[in-house]
């Protein structure tokens, strides 16, 4: 056990500052541990600092008893008697306990214990001197998963997630970038699980489709329907941006299906603030039904087609 002790179980009722009985049983330690992490939790009382003192206080009790390894090891050790009253420097027995006129017994206890003493603070997990240490364990890192808009990636927003973990429910309130992308992770420190430090907390954004608009990095994607005489003939043809405004877009003669077009600058803006591109793709689109007059113009083009597009899948004898 003696590699485990810790200098400050001596000082601290962690069955106090959960509100138990030393013989709860883990449950009800569990119980009490979620009751108080909630009620004092930093996301709850924003800007107190006493309550995220206290939250400090019961997340170190509920490392130590929560555990049952610890909370034996710790038992142990205040059996031992209260001696916490003769750590500090040269001070004479307290409350029961002993301690000597000018020795610091924690320097004792650690020399006792594993070594080190006073430059390598024993086996206490303290530092230098034998003062005090509280004991630190950092909260866990934790992954939620946010869906939004198109809208609102593109001109950010500011919304709340809502969690269910150890301590209990718990709503946070998060701050969206612009032009944010579906996949991306955003960082809100401290705000995973508990513990000194608290983790933090990864948000995947997953951003939902856009009627018109796709996206690709700082560059949005349009599909451009266009008739078969446009695209032959070439043509001007007005398309939306984002930004709400209309820009004419040249189609120039013979273009084929699945040309890319590009308009500059009406796309989405990067970290420098540049703005990407709008990569427009054109998409010939034929007609369903046809007129008995648009069907013998077609006809009369097709007889004065005197190519074959096929003329390389002919077999040589």
């Amino acid at each position: 056990m003696a590699n485990d002790i810790k200098r400050e179980w001596f000082d601290t009722d962690y069955y106090a500052v959960l509100g138990v009985a030393k013989g709860a049983t883990q449950p009800d330690v569990t119980k009490a541990y979620r009751t108080l992490a909630r009620q004092n939790h930093p996301d709850t009382n924003p800007g107190d600092d006493a309550a995220e003192e206290r939250f400090k206080e019961i997340s170190t009790a509920y490392d130590v008893v929560g555990d049952e390894k610890k909370r034996a090891s710790y038992d142990e050790a205040r059996s031992m008697g209260p001696m916490g009253g003769s750590f500090g420097g040269g001070g004479r027995a307290r409350n029961g306990g002993f301690g000597f006129e000018g020795v610091d017994l924690g320097d004792i206890l650690g020399s006792v214990f594993g070594g080190g003493g006073a430059e390598a603070g024993g086996l206490f997990g303290d530092h230098p001197g034998g003062r005090h240490a509280r004991i630190k364990r950092a909260g866990r890192d934790q992954e939620a998963r946010l869906s939004i808009s198109f809208d609102e990636a593109m001109n950010g927003t500011t919304t709340s997630i809502s969690l269910t973990d150890g301590v209990g429910k718990r709503t946070i309130k998060m701050r969206i970038p612009t032009s944010v992308e579906s996949g991306q992770r955003i960082r809100l420190r401290g705000k995973g699980g508990p513990g000194q430090p608290a983790g933090d907390l990864y948000v995947i954004v997953d951003v939902g489709p856009h009627a018109i608009f796709g996206r690709r990095g700082t560059k949005l994607t349009l599909e451009l329907p266009v008739t078969i005489a446009e695209a032959a003939l070439g043509a001007e043809v007005r398309v939306p941006t984002y930004a709400g405004e209309s820009v004419t877009v040249r189609i120039p003669a013979g273009t084929q299906h699945g040309r890319t077009l590009r308009v500059r600058g009406a796309g989405v803006a990067g970290e420098d603030d540049k703005l990407g591109d709008l990569i427009v793709t054109v998409s010939i689109v034929v007609p369903n039904n046809l007129s008995k007059q648009q069907s013998e113009a077609l006809q009369a083009f097709a007889d004065l087609d005197d190519d074959s597009l096929r003329a390389h899948f002919e077999v040589i004898d």
